[in-house]
């Protein structure tokens, strides 16, 4: 399977403490198949830091994953929404649950708002659920969440 990371420099080599804290899955190195998705959000990220996007490319051996704990969430369900607020909002910014790879929806980019404004009692758990929910339409994102699955991915390009 064929993985696409967005950013804005070159990765050759996957280091996980390089990874920031306190993202939807928690610690890890987040990929998607779609290349369109990796392309965006290296868009984004260059527009922020005044740079060019780069898209590395990554293959995966779909075989695998029967060596790895995993979590798939299929859907934008209230579990997924526990799962990112409860990563989002780890005051430590700890990963807390022991996966090697969770698969899932990518929250929207205004996570962030919502979440202070669920904290804050402005919004029901139900409503902090459907804002997050992708603006336009369903995405999914693989985050390899261990330097064990990290080490299984072949860079390409």
């Amino acid at each position: 399977m064929r993985l696409y990371h967005g950013s804005t420099i070159d990765i050759a080599k996957i280091d996980l403490a390089l990874s920031k804290p306190n993202k939807d899955f928690g610690r890890a190195f987040y990929l998607s198949d779609d290349r369109q998705q990796a392309l965006e959000m290296a868009q984004f990220r260059a527009e922020f830091e005044d740079t060019e996007p780069v898209v590395n490319v990554y293959e995966f051996d779909e075989a695998l994953f029967q060596e790895f704990r995993n979590k798939r969430i299929e859907a934008s369900t209230e579990e997924w929404a526990h799962f990112v607020y409860d990563h989002r909002t780890e005051p430590h910014g700890q990963t807390l649950h022991d996966y090697d790879i969770v698969y899932g929806p990518i929250a929207n980019d205004r996570v962030g708002a919502q979440i202070t404004r669920y904290k804050q009692g402005y919004i029901t758990f139900d409503e902090f659920l459907r804002r997050i929910q992708h603006i336009k339409g369903i995405t999914f994102q693989y985050a390899f969440c261990t330097q064990r699955a990290i080490d299984k991915l072949q860079k390409v390009l």
